[in-house]
């Protein structure tokens, strides 16, 4: 994944490209919790909502997409003479725990 972001004033914005395709960032921090969440927007396609938390040097969370698909990830800055990008990712299968809002119906 290539992916480029901006944290200003509160406000989360990037973009890059993945095996899915190119997509836009757009989100907001809480630099005091350093709680931030944003989506992911695949142009012409569907969306992943991300919730994480800054520790060290990086981010680490959950995405969804929908309620069936979900899973971890982890965000880093890239270190000197790596590239030309300025962060990596990798988007974590093991399963997480998950806390939903919504009621579902009981059958």
């Amino acid at each position: 994944m290539e992916l480029h972001l901006t944290f200003a004033s509160g406000l989360i914005s990037g973009d890059g490209n993945d095996d899915l395709g190119r997509f836009l960032i757009r989100g907001k921090y809480d630099a005091a919790s350093r709680e931030c969440h944003w989506t992911k927007s695949y142009v012409g396609a569907h969306d992943v909502f991300y919730r994480g938390f800054r520790e060290g040097k990086g981010i680490w969370g959950t995405w969804e997409i929908q309620i069936l698909n979900h899973g971890g990830f982890h965000i880093w800055p890239k270190q000197g003479g790596q590239g030309d990008e300025t962060t990596e990712s990798k988007e974590q299968t093991q399963p997480v725990d998950a806390i939903s809002t919504v009621e579902i119906g009981k059958s």
